[in-house]
């Protein structure tokens, strides 16, 4: 094998979810500098499509597309052959079926990681953590979910480290937890099916949380390029990583939570854009014949504690974290989801000012 071609199989990675927020970014940035890029999907006329005129979902040109299923083994591993990253960013939609999906996916992406000795990277979240968890907590803090959730969060990850101890072939892994997406393609995030309306333009933002708690945000992009330096770091030194890893990304942390639906409000151009709290007493009382929002209901201790991923341990790692400004973030969120134009103002939205409403 020549030098081009070893390089070319070490910036190999498959991408299990990239039709979704975090593993089209992951795709997308990996692709921009010269990686090679699988990924699977279960259609297979959009895969014959894209051979035939190599666009594909979410302007990801270069993706290499299997047909192919995360709940079968045989095409996870099919997939895997030659790379030497799997990122695990598929998850079961719109919360349904978590436990019953979200296990067996993940377990067929543990074997295919140990076949081809790839490092197998997993995105977290807080969930793990329940309210008596502190203000902020480290890798090692103890975990006590309070939901269901957060209970087969913690699973997920114990299913990392089992496979890390086996004599034969031990899975290497990585875990980066992030506090909630947002970005243009988070579709399950707290921003967009809760804060604003995609497609609309703003005339309102709902903030769910206590507005003087903090809260921790993860921009999709900078989450992203977090994952792909820890990458280019592991390549580069397969020591500097341990086998089973757990990192936490720090991200937007605003010890005032409100701070996030401000900056909507300023990003808007419109001074006056109400913000309005979430409606909890209604979402409860539907929570019982909605199954959706009996998922939300468990995480809202989240809006009412607040609790910051120290990312001191990162830090030592890769230096500064990626991080685009909070406004710079917002405003290229909101025009991607269609709520905001590239072109608008604050001039040409001062018509559509409105009486101020502050979250409670």
């Amino acid at each position: 094998m020549t030098t081009d071609q070893q390089d070319t199989a070490s910036h190999t990675a498959l991408v299990i979810g990239a039709t979704g927020g975090l593993g089209a970014e992951v795709a997308r940035q990996l692709l921009a500098q010269g990686w090679q890029v699988r990924a699977l999907t279960r259609h297979a006329d959009m895969a014959a499509r894209v051979a035939a005129d190599g666009a594909g979902p979410h302007g990801l040109q270069g993706v290499v597309w299997h047909v192919g299923d995360a709940l079968n083994a045989g095409d996870v591993l099919q997939a895997a052959q030659g790379v030497r990253f799997i990122v695990h960013a598929a998850n079961p939609p719109r919360y349904a079926r978590w436990r019953e999906l979200a296990l067996p996916m993940l377990a067929h992406a543990i074997e295919a990681a140990r076949a081809v000795d790839a490092r197998l990277i997993l995105p977290g979240n807080v969930y793990n953590f329940g309210p008596d968890a502190g203000a902020c907590v480290d890798e090692a803090s103890p975990q006590r979910p309070l939901t269901r959730k957060g209970a087969v969060r913690v699973e997920m990850e114990q299913m990392l480290q089992a496979a890390a101890r086996v004599p034969e072939r031990p899975l290497r892994s990585l875990v980066l937890r992030a506090g909630d997406f947002f970005g243009g393609h988070a579709p399950a995030s707290w921003f967009q099916t809760m804060m604003v309306k995609p497609g609309q333009p703003l005339t309102k933002v709902v903030y769910p949380g206590e507005p003087e708690v903090g809260h921790a945000w993860a921009y999709l992009p900078d989450m992203a390029a977090t994952m792909r330096r820890l990458m280019d770091l592991d390549l580069a030194d397969r020591q500097a990583l341990a086998p089973c890893e757990v990192l936490h990304f720090g991200g937007h942390w605003l010890p005032r939570g409100i701070e996030m639906a401000e900056a909507v409000r300023r990003v808007s151009g419109v001074e006056a854009l109400p913000i309005k709290a979430l409606p909890w007493r209604l979402l409860m009382a539907l929570s019982p014949f909605v199954r959706v929002l009996r998922e939300v209901r468990e995480m809202r201790y989240l809006w009412q504690v607040p609790l910051r991923l120290g990312n001191h341990k990162l830090l030592r790692l890769i230096g500064p974290e990626p991080h685009t400004p909070l406004d710079e973030a917002l405003r290229q969120s909101l025009i991607e989801l269609g709520c905001l134009q590239r072109t608008t103002t604050a001039a040409s939205l001062g018509q559509r000012r409105a009486p101020q409403s502050a979250a409670r």
